[in-house]
């Protein structure tokens, strides 16, 4: 079983740019796929970006796509988030999640563990 925790949220203004972590433990961080996933208040939560296992391959939602940019650092444990010309529609609680089994996964209810979420917010 993996524990997660994110980290780097904050108060950012429209056009700059936050880079969130999201540090496991408690099992080979390599097994893992890994997502991020945020949620507004009074909105579902909702898929923000992929990585697989290695790293290799991505998957991003259309709205972050050329703006966000996921990556992994196995040996670190860790997941990354770059997140640039943030907009106030970014602001959300930002999740990172992980599973063992599926490539590409983009739904909240395939992944089996959940950090405790970091709040972003993009002031106009």
């Amino acid at each position: 079983q993996v524990q997660l925790v994110e980290s780097g949220g904050g108060l950012v203004q429209a056009g700059g740019s936050l880079r969130l972590s999201c540090t496991a433990s408690g099992s080979t961080f390599s097994n893992y796929v890994m997502g991020w996933f945020r949620q507004a208040p009074g909105k579902k939560r909702e898929f923000v970006a992929a990585i697989d296992w290695s790293g290799d391959r991505t998957s991003y939602a259309n709205s972050v796509k050329g703006r966000f940019t996921i990556s992994r650092d196995n040996a670190k444990n860790t997941v990354y988030l770059q997140m640039n010309s943030l907009k106030p529609e970014d602001t959300a609680v930002y999740y990172c999640a992980g599973e063992r089994q599926i490539w590409p996964v983009t739904t909240a209810g395939e992944y089996d563990y959940w950090g405790q979420g970091t709040q972003v917010t993009v002031s106009s």
